[in-house]
């Protein structure tokens, strides 16, 4: 049994030096094309552009992952995660009832299934806000609960403009898992309010920025759900985390009175409409 705990040293040892490692590799890369770019005169920008990119999609991701490996816990704390590791929006929304059953109440309410992100997808939302040309459709980017990203994102495009949406993605919940305070769900969702495109605080990447009040959004969610159709009722868990300020994985403001409104859909047939009509 020893001997199998300082193998496992060893590797952990051997995983840390390589992740840091490659940290510090990047930074030294982004570093030397920085000091490069003053000494090619006019050719310096594609220089800088290329720092630019090492930097916010290189370097800073890596320098997160690093620290978010130390200080941010792993056990549910109402927040979702980037994939470079940071805090992103605050979880305030759970839903009772299928993937199906959510789906078709948030299609009835006027809602668009978000497109993944894809290489094609990713072109299409950068051509779409400069040119401010609609797509209901667009991808959000990933986050991350339970370990894994998001199983499906819807949205409402506003004006037709792509750089302002309202957006919710959703979980499904590990079987057995419990709310702290031991109430089963079985998904947990993210809303938030697309204001713009801008530049992340932290990592100084091409982002979505979103409205400070979550809760304007989340409660926007729930009405549009519950107008749509008297089948889904609504709970709410109040206080259920702690009201607060802080800044989500894109350095944006949000703020929250910590309610959790449960959802429930389980009454909601996919094929019938909220009049009684079957779908196609």
């Amino acid at each position: 049994m020893a001997a199998r705990r300082r193998a496992y040293s060893i590797g952990v040892a051997i995983d840390w030096f390589f992740f840091v490692f490659a940290g510090l590799a990047a930074v030294w890369l982004a570093y030397l094309s920085f000091t490069e770019t003053f000494r090619v005169g006019w050719w310096g920008v594609p220089f800088f552009l290329a720092f630019w990119l090492l930097l916010a999609y290189l370097v800073l991701p890596r320098l997160h992952r690093i620290l978010t490996t130390v200080y941010v816990p792993e056990y549910f704390i109402g927040r979702t995660r980037t994939s470079d590791g940071l805090l992103g929006d605050p979880v305030n929304l759970a839903f009772q009832g299928s993937g199906e059953q959510i789906r078709a109440a948030l299609e009835a309410a006027g809602w668009t299934r978000a497109q993944p992100v894809t290489l094609g997808s990713s072109w299409r939302i950068v051509a779409s806000t400069l040119s401010r040309r609609s797509y209901d459709e667009a991808p959000v980017s990933p986050l991350f609960l339970f370990g894994r990203q998001q199983d499906f994102a819807y949205q409402q495009e506003v004006d037709g403009n792509p750089a302002q949406r309202h957006h919710v993605r959703f979980w499904r919940c590990p079987d057995d898992w419990l709310l702290p305070g031991g109430r089963r769900v079985e998904w947990l969702a993210a809303g938030t309010f697309d204001t713009s495109v801008g530049l992340s605080l932290f990592t100084l990447q091409v982002t979505h920025k979103i409205d400070a009040d979550t809760d304007v959004e989340r409660d926007h969610i729930v009405r549009t759900v519950t107008d749509a159709d008297p089948r889904v009722v609504v709970d709410v868990i109040a206080d259920f985390a702690t009201g607060y300020h802080a800044r989500n994985g894109g350095g944006d403001s949000i703020r929250t009175d910590g309610d959790l409104p449960i959802v429930d859909v389980r009454a909601v047939d996919p094929r019938v409409d909220a009049s009684g009509e079957v779908t196609p």
